[in-house]
This record gives structure tokens, sequence and C-alpha cells, in this order.
């Protein structure tokens, strides 16, 4: 259940582009056709589902203070978080090489429409994103951190995805002069925030579990009770102590 909830929290309620706004250099350059948005989001995706997991592994057995313990009980003491930064990035980067190079060998044209936005992805702010959040939520497991890391990826495809389809049809309607262009796609992309924002309520329904009563909740009950008697002797006669715990679990 708790893979469940993330995933779905982190494409619909977490997104990376209408909850956060990261990524908007990529999101908004290269949504023009959707041909190139689907090459662009698959990339995305891919380093998001290698970078957050690697980094993940960086943090607890690195990075985190005290992480080094496994090395020896001297090491204990060591906190190298302040280089949390570097090693991320460092990873994206490499990652992010590793996908050029596939994407150059088999598709040159999808690498030619890219462009300079494919080797970018190392400096976009969704990917490092991914893994300071992943940081800052203390995922617990390297598969919630896989986990995260794929659903993110999968929410800032579908933003992608969707603008650059919605690009394609306004480019033949009549767009006021003084909209055209990156104006329209502002309006657009604040719109679908807001529909975006209406998942926020998707997982937050259900019912608290009740927590039994203790004797002091009851103790106050009949005390207020018998000061609210409006009878002339302001007696209470409690039959059954068993029937207020009942009722104060309802």
């Amino acid at each position: 259940m708790e893979h469940i909830e993330l995933f779905f929290k982190s494409i619909f309620i977490d997104n990376m582009v209408f909850a956060t706004f990261l990524g908007m250099c990529s999101y908004l350059a290269v949504s023009k056709k959707v041909s190139t948005a689907v090459g662009l989001g698959a990339a995305v995706i891919f380093v998001l589902a290698i970078t957050v997991p690697l980094n993940w592994l960086l943090d607890q057995y690195i990075l985190q203070p005290g992480a080094l313990s496994w090395l020896g009980e001297e090491y204990a003491a060591y906190d190298l978080s302040f280089l949390s930064f570097i090693m991320f990035i460092a990873t994206i980067a490499t990652m992010v090489q590793l996908v050029e190079i596939v994407v150059e060998k088999f598709s040159p044209s999808l690498y030619n429409s890219l462009g300079i936005f494919l080797p970018l992805i190392a400096v976009n702010c969704a990917i490092l994103g991914g893994s300071l959040f992943m940081q800052s939520r203390e995922i617990a497991t390297l598969g919630l951190a896989l986990n995260y890391g794929v659903a993110s990826g999968i929410g800032w495809f579908l933003a992608i995805l969707a603008i650059a389809a919605i690009r394609e049809k306004i480019r033949y309607s009549n767009v006021p002069p003084a909209l055209r262009g990156l104006g329209i796609t502002f309006i657009i992309t604040g719109l679908m925030a807001i529909g975006f924002m209406s998942f926020g309520g998707m997982l937050t329904g259900g019912d608290e579990e009740a927590k039994p009563a203790t004797d002091t909740e009851v103790s106050e009950v009949i005390m207020e009770a018998i000061e609210n008697d409006e009878t002339d002797n302001k007696t209470v006669v409690v039959d059954d102590s068993q029937s207020i715990t009942e009722n104060l679990n309802k």
C-alpha cells in the first residue's frame, strides 16, 4: 500500500512541474512537438529512475552523519552531508552522459531535435530536486526510492506530453497576438496546475482509527454530568461505566 500511495502521490499530487514548478526551462523549450516531448520525457524518466536510488545509497552509506560506521567504529563520527550536492550532481551528470550516448547512437533524429537540452538534463532542477526531495522526505528503503524516482519521472513526462499536445493544437487556433508563444503556454500551464491540485485529496480520505477512552476522560464526563444535572438532588447515577467508555470511543 505504501508503494502505491507514493507512486500516485508523486505523479499527481507532488508533480514536479505543476506542484513545485521544477524543470520549467526544458518543459517550455522542448514542448513544441509531441515527438520531441516524448523523447525528452522518456530520458527524464530513465535518469530519475537511476539517479534517485543511486543517490539514496550514497546518502544512506556515505553522506549521512554516522553513515560510515560500516567501515568501523572510528568512522562513526564523520559527517559528509556537506558533500550532498556535489555527489548528487556527479551521479546525475554520469547518467545523463550515458543517456546522451545511447540516444545519439540509436536515434540521431531525436538527438538533433533535442539539441542542447539533452545534455542540459544534467542541470535540470527537476532531476536534482528528485534526489533532494528523496533525502528531505527520508525515504526509508531502496525500493521506495526507486518507486519515487520512476513516479516523479512519469509525472514530469505527463506534464510535458500534455502541454506539447495542447501547443500543437493551439498553433492553428486564433490566439490573440499578445498571448502567442510563451504567453498562452504560461496560462495553460497555470490552468493545468490548478487542475492537478484537485488530486490533493485523493489519498487523504478515510476515517481515523478511534482511540480508546482513558479513565481520566471517563471521570471528566461523569463529573461534567454531575455538575450539569438539573435535578433537585444534583446527583447522577452511573449504572455502567463501560457504556460511557463505549460512547466516548464512537
